[in-house]
Parts: structure tokens; C-alpha cells; sequence
């Protein structure tokens, strides 16, 4: 029986690219964006098989009706792609307090609201998946990120407890975690204003980001790929990295932290109360 998927920021990036993966394999998708028209061509092509809504995922009401929406008609979710979502780069001091709440937003409450309102029809039929779309920076960061990992970091330390909750119950959680693919994330950045102070760290992460787009080396139609292959697996993994420079980053960062954590192991184990 096909399944029924519903994705956030569906109009482009990894949203569009599991959208067509979904339909390929003969699921039915409801596509949701705040410009569904976007996705026009789409339905066009699969009028059987594509839904676009609008949804903005940081509006708690909106999250709500679609889901009973999309239950009412369908009588099931199976598939949550927690997906929409933007980068933004500033020094830790130079992000405002509403630059960081409108990323937490976006990034952590809305996945979470839309999380808490399909859960209650994937318990009842105790079966499906939340695929949430971290970053390599949802392990590790570095300077101009503090912002957009810490929203990724959360939603990560969510989703595992998430997991050990949910996963007896007969559903899935992933986590994907890509490196640099060809979508409009950095086109589409925003930047918080700069202090001069931090223009020899933070400055070479705006440069980076201002000059990557449309030069990322990963295939949002080969990631879509693999995210279906790892929710069909009899064993399905907590985290994904994709892509060969997201791979290879967590994998050092992790070594690098057995590394630090090695060398101070004897502080840390001293710190026993003494009996």
C-alpha cells in the first residue's frame, strides 16, 4: 500500500527532491510551503499523487489544521519530513535576541508542534516515520554558526530522546545530517550585523557562504535516495551524515573529541566524592 508523506519547505532543496523520490516510488505526497504555488508543476504532473498546501511552519494554528486536514482525507500521515529551514551566519555577540528566537522557531518549535500533532495517529496505528532535517552542524560548529547549530543541536538532542520514546511503539525516527548539496540553503541566508572584531573568523564563514551557492558538491535527488533507503532498512539509523564532506567532518569531529576527552580523563574521573 503506498504511503502517505508530509513535507515541510517542499517547494525546493531536499523538500522538492523527497517529494519526487516520494512519487517515484508511488506514494502520495502533501507538499506543503508558505508558496505553494511554487510546486504547481508538480501537481501538475502528478494530480494523483501531489498535494500543495500552505503551511508556515512556525504558526502553531496552521500546523494544526493541516494535520487534521491531511488525516480527515487520508486517514493517515506515515511519512513526517520536518524539512523547511534557512541558514544564518553571526558571531554569537553579533545575533539579536529576535534573529535567534525567528531560527528557533523555524528550526525547533514548528518541527516539534508538527511532531506532537501526527504522533497521536502514528501511535494509534503504531506505525511511521519523522524524518528531521539536521546539518553536519547539528554534531559540530564553528565560527558564524552559533545560531543555526544551536537550533540544530536541540532539535538533535529531541530527536533522540524522541526515538527511545517513540521507537517501541513501531516508529521511526531519522535524523539526516548533509553536508554542502545543491539547494537554495545559502542563497537563501541570512546574516546578522557585523562587529569588526570578528571579521578574521566569522568574516571567512560569510565569505564562504556568500561565494558556495550553486558549487555545492552533494545531490539533493541522491540524498532523497538515500533517506528512502534508510527508512526502508529492517534497522533504520538515529543519524544519516550525507555526503562526502558531511561524512567526513563528523567523523573527525568525533575523533577529536575521544581525543580531548582522553587526555582529560583523569580530572575527570578524580572528581569522585571520596568514601
Amino acid at each position: 500500500m503506498s504511503k502517505v508523506w508530509l513535507v515541510t519547505g517542499a517547494n525546493s532543496g531536499f523538500g522538492r527532491a523527497f517529494t519526487e523520490a516520494a512519487v517515484a516510488a508511488g506514494d502520495v505526497v502533501v507538499a506543503t510551503a508558505r508558496r505553494p504555488e511554487a510546486l504547481a508543476d508538480l501537481v501538475a504532473a502528478h494530480p494523483d499523487q501531489v498535494e500543495a498546501l500552505t503551511l508556515d511552519v512556525t504558526d502553531p494554528e496552521g500546523i494544526a489544521s493541516v494535520v487534521a486536514d491531511v488525516v480527515g482525507r487520508h486517514g493517515r500521515i506515515d511519512v513526517l519530513v520536518n524539512n523547511a529551514g534557512r541558514t544564518h551566519v553571526g558571531a554569537a555577540e553579533e545575533t539579536t535576541d529576535a534573529e535567534l528566537r525567528e531560527l528557533f522557531e523555524l528550526h525547533f518549535f514548528g518541527p516539534v508542534a508538527l511532531v506532537r500533532a501526527v504522533l497521536p495517529h502514528m501511535r494509534e496505528r503504531r506505525s511511521g516515520a519523522i524524518v528531521q532535517l539536521s546539518s553536519m552542524g547539528g554534531q559540530m560548529s564553528f565560527a558564524g554558526f552559533s545560531a543555526y547549530s544551536g537550533t540544530k543541536f536541540a532539535l538533535e538532542g529531541f530527536s533522540e530522546a524522541l526515538a527511545d520514546e517513540v521507537g517501541p511503539l513501531g516508529i521511526k525516527v531519522l535524523v539526516v545530517e548533509p553536508g554542502a548539496f545543491r539547494t537554495s540553503l545559502f542563497g537563501n541566508a541570512t546574516a546578522s550585523e557585523e562587529i569588526a572584531d570578528y571579521a578574521d573568523t566569522v568574516g571567512t564563514t560569510r565569505r564562504m557562504v556568500g561565494g558556495a551557492d550553486g558549487s555545492q558538491p552533494g545531490d539533493p535527488a541522491k540524498a532523497a535516495a538515500a533517506v528512502l533507503t534508510a527508512l526502508g532498512a529492517e534497522t533504520t539509523p538515529l543519524r544519516l551524515p550525507l555526503g562526502s564532506d558531511g561524512l567526513d567532518a563528523v567523523v573527525a569531529h568525533i575523533d577529536a573529541q575521544r581525543m580531548e576527552i582522553a587526555a582529560w580523563e583523569k580530572v575527570a574521573r578524580d572528581t569522585t566524592l571520596d568514601v
